[in-house]
C-alpha cells in the first residue's frame, strides 16, 4: 500500500554534502575543482602509497630479468642461483625449517590456547602475560639467548648435563635444523596462541557439550568436533607462521651458518656480501622466496574463502563454560608454568646473567662474586651504541607516527569513498606484506641505487624501508577502526558547514585514535626490534640496535650483547607502558 504525504508537509529531502565553499554561481573552473585540498591530500597519499608499495618490487625484478648490459631478459641469474647442486639443498632446507617451525609454533599455541580458554586450568592470568613478552624480545635477542643455553661447547644446559653419567657431552645441538626449528618455533608460538584464543572465544561449544552429553569421550570430541570447527584457523596459522619462518634472518644467520646450514635468507645476505655483489643472484634467490611466499599467502585467502562451513557464531547469545580437568588440573598447570620457564624466564634469566659478567662463565658462587656493572658502563659509554638507540628512537617512533598518519588518510579513501580505484590503494599497501623483510632490503638497495635521490647510506632509506614494511599492518588497524563508525557524524558535520579537513580532523581522529594507537605501539615494536631489512641498507652512522647486537656479536663480545639486550628489552617495555598510558587519555572520554 502507497502512502503519499499531506499537501502541507513538507518531505526531507536525503542529505548530501554542501558545495565545495569555492563554487559560486557560475561554473568554475576544472583547476578550482582538481586543486582542493581534499583532493591534494587523497593524491599525495595515494602517490606515496604506490611509490613505497610497488616500484621497489619493479626494480627488483628488472635487475633480476634484465641483463645489465643490453636490457635483454634474460634467466641468467636464475642458472647462476639455482644451477648447481646446492639448488635442491637450498630449497629442501629453507622448507624444512619453515614447515618444522610453524608445526611446533602451532602445536604449542593451539593446545595452551584451548587449555586457557577452554578449560579451567590454573594461572591463566600469567600465561597471558608471558604470552606478551616474548613478543617484546627482538628475534636476535632470543636466537642468543638460546645459543647461551643449549650451544655445545658453552650452552649453560650442556655443561650441566654432560655431568650426568648417562647423557655425556653436547645432549642440545642447537646449531642444527632441529635447533633452529626450536628457537623459532618457540618464538612465534605467542603469535599463534592469540589468533588460536581469538578462535575458541568465538567457537559456540554448544555441539561439544552435546556430544559430552550423549556419552563421547573428551578425545573424541576434539578430533570429531573441535579440530574440524576451528580448522579455518588452523591452517591460516599455519600457512602466516610458515611464511614468517621464511622469512627469518636471525635464526638461520644465527644457528645455521656455523654449523654450514643455509636457506634463502642467509644465501641472499651473503650473496650482497660478497665480492663481486651479486644484486642479480640475490634477485633471483629473493624471486624464489617471494614465490614461495605468495603461495602461503594464497593459500591462506582461499582458506579463509571456504571457511564458512564452518561458522558457529549467530546471533545467539552464548557463554562458553570452562571445561573441568578434575585430576588432571596440575598437570595441566605444571604444563602452563613449564612453557612460562622455558619460552620466556630462561632466555631473559641467561641474558640478565650474562650481562653482568666480565666474561661468560658458568654460574657458581665464584662467578656471582664477579658481578660487575662495567658491561652497562661500557654500553652507556659507547657513542657507538648511543647513536644506535637515537636512531632506533627514531625511526620507531617516526615510522609508527608516518605509517599511522598515512593509513588514516587512505582507509578513508577505501572505506568511506566511492572513488574509482579505491581498491588499488587498498593492494597496494597489501603488497609488501607479502614480501620478506631480506627482500625488502634487498629491493629497496637496488632501487635507490638505481634512483638516486640523496638518501642511500643515510638514515632517511632505513625509514622507507620501515615505512614500506610495516603499511600493510597500519592499513589493517586503521581500516578496521573506519569500519567501526557509522557515516552519520560525518554527514552531520558536513551538514553543519565543516569542511572535509574539518571532519576529518575533529570527528574522525578522535573515534579512530584507539585502533591508531594500538597500531602505532606494534609498528614502534617491531620497527625498534627490526634487524633483517636494516642489514643490508645501513652504513656507518645509521646503525640501529639490531645492528649494534650483530656485529657484537660477530666479534664474539657476549656479555656486551647482553647488557645491549637487557637494556633494548627494558626500553621497549617502557615505551609500550607510557604509550598504553598515554592511550588512556585519547579517543573518546567517557564522564
Amino acid at each position: 500500500m502507497t502512502t503519499t504525504a499531506p499537501a502541507d508537509e513538507v518531505v526531507p529531502k536525503p542529505l548530501r554534502k554542501p558545495e565545495d565553499p569555492g563554487a559560486d554561481s557560475g561554473t568554475p573552473s576544472l583547476l578550482k575543482r582538481i586543486l582542493t585540498p581534499k583532493t591534494l591530500i587523497l593524491v599525495l597519499v595515494a602517490a606515496v602509497i604506490f611509490w613505497f608499495g610497488v616500484v621497489p618490487l619493479w626494480y627488483l625484478l628488472q635487475v633480476t630479468f634484465l641483463d645489465p648490459d643490453t636490457g635483454q631478459f634474460t634467466l641468467g641469474a636464475f642458472q647462476e642461483a639455482y644451477g648447481d647442486s646446492k639448488l635442491f639443498s637450498l630449497v629442501g632446507t629453507s622448507l624444512w625449517f619453515a614447515f618444522g617451525s610453524a608445526i611446533l609454533s602451532l602445536i604449542v599455541g593451539t593446545g595452551l590456547a584451548y587449555l586457557i580458554v577452554r578449560t579451567d586450568v590454573p594461572f591463566k592470568s600469567l600465561f597471558f602475560a608471558s604470552s606478551i613478552i616474548p613478543l617484546v624480545i627482538p628475534g636476535i635477542l632470543y636466537t642468543v639467548s638460546w645459543i647461551l643455553l643449549a650451544d655445545t661447547d658453552i650452552g649453560l644446559l650442556n655443561r650441566y648435563l654432560e655431568k650426568l653419567p648417562f647423557i655425556g657431552e653436547g645432549f642440545f645441538n642447537i646449531e642444527s635444523v632441529w635447533g633452529m626449528i626450536w628457537v623459532e618455533g618457540l618464538h612465534l608460538s605467542p603469535i599463534v596462541f592469540l589468533l588460536m584464543v581469538a578462535a575458541f572465544r568465538a567457537m559456540d561449544p554448544s555441539l561439544e557439550e552435546s556430544a559430552l552429553m550423549s556419552g563421547a569421550s573428551r578425545t573424541t570430541i576434539i578430533r570429531r568436533i573441535t579440530l574440524p570447527l576451528i580448522l579455518p584457523a588452523i591452517v591460516g596459522a599455519m600457512l602466516i607462521m610458515t611464511v614468517r619462518s621464511l622469512e627469518s634472518f636471525e635464526v638461520p644467520a644465527l644457528l645455521g651458518v656455523p654449523a654450514n646450514i643455509y636457506v634463502f635468507t642467509s644465501q641472499i645476505y651473503f650473496e650482497l656480501r660478497g665480492w663481486p655483489i651479486g644484486y642479480d643472484t640475490a634477485g633471483a634467490l629473493a624471486v624464489g622466496l617471494l614465490a614461495l611466499a605468495l603461495i602461503g599467502v594464497t593459500f591462506s585467502n582461499l582458506i579463509g574463502r571456504g571457511s564458512k562451513s564452518y561458522q558457529t557464531v549467530t546471533g545467539k547469545a552464548f557463554r562458553p563454560r570452562p571445561i573441568e580437568l578434575g585430576k588432571y588440573r596440575p598437570i595441566a598447570g605444571a604444563v602452563v608454568i613449564a612453557y612460562f620457564l622455558i619460552a620466556v624466564v630462561l632466555p631473559l634469566l641467561v641474558l640478565l646473567y650474562c650481562s653482568f659478567q666480565p666474561y661468560y662463565q658458568l654460574p657458581s658462587m665464584e662467578a656471582f662474586r664477579t658481578f660487575t656493572l662495567d658491561n652497562f658502563r661500557d654500553v652507556l659509554e659507547n657513542p657507538t651504541v648511543l647513536r644506535a638507540l637515537k636512531n632506533s628512537l627514531i625511526l620507531g617512533v617516526g615510522s609508527a607516527t608516518v605509517v599511522m598518519a598515512f593509513m588514516a588518510v587512505a582507509s578513508w579513501i577505501t572505506v568511506r569513498t566511492r572513488i574509482p580505484g579505491r581498491q588499488l590503494i587498498d593492494a597496494f599497501t597489501f603488497v609488501p606484506l607479502t614480501i620478506p623483510g631480506l627482500i625488502m632490503g634487498v629491493a629497496l638497495l637496488v632501487t635507490y641505487l638505481n634512483f638516486p635521490i640523496g638518501v642511500y647510506g643515510t638514515l632517511w632509506l632505513l625509514g622507507i624501508a620501515y615505512f614500506t614494511r610495516y603499511m600493510p599492518y597500519g592499513m589493517r588497524y586503521a581500516a578496521t577502526s573506519q569500519h567501526q563508525i557509522g557515516a552519520e557524524l560525518e554527514e552531520s558535520a558536513y551538514m553543519s558547514g565543516a569542511t572535509w579537513w574539518q571532519t576529518f580532523r575533529r570527528v574522525l581522529l578522535p573515534l579512530l585514535m584507539p585502533g591508531l594507537l594500538s597500531g602505532w605501539i606494534y609498528i614502534l615494536v617491531v620497527s625498534f626490534r627490526e634487524l633483517s631489512s636494516s642489514i643490508l641498507l645501513y652504513t656507518s652512522g645509521s646503525e640501529v640496535l639490531g645492528i649494534v647486537i650483530w656485529e657484537e656479536w660477530e666479534n664474539g663480545s657476549m656479555a656486551v650483547v647482553s647488557a645491549i639486550g637487557v637494556l633494548m628489552v627494558a626500553t621497549l617495555v617502557a615505551l609500550v607502558s607510557i604509550a598504553y598510558k598515554l592511550g588512556a587519555k585519547v579517543g573518546l572520554q567517557q564522564d
